[in-house]
């Protein structure tokens, strides 16, 4: 694992709790930027996944 995955994975995770949290007090300004921060870490641990299949030796 490299770093971009770990911290995709982690913002994709805070921004589940902040859509809750603002669900349950009802701010749907809560709840957008707790979907933005997680489409950001989804991105995030893509561009990580990508990173370590191009740095890892292929297998025959």
């Amino acid at each position: 694992m490299n770093k971009d995955q770990v911290k995709g994975a982690l913002k994709d995770a805070a921004g589940k709790v902040q859509e809750q949290a603002g669900k349950a007090v009802g701010s749907r300004k809560q709840q957008a930027k707790g979907l933005a921060r997680q489409a950001t870490g989804k991105v995030q641990k893509a561009y990580g996944d990508v990173k370590q299949a191009l740095q890892e030796p292929k297998k025959a």
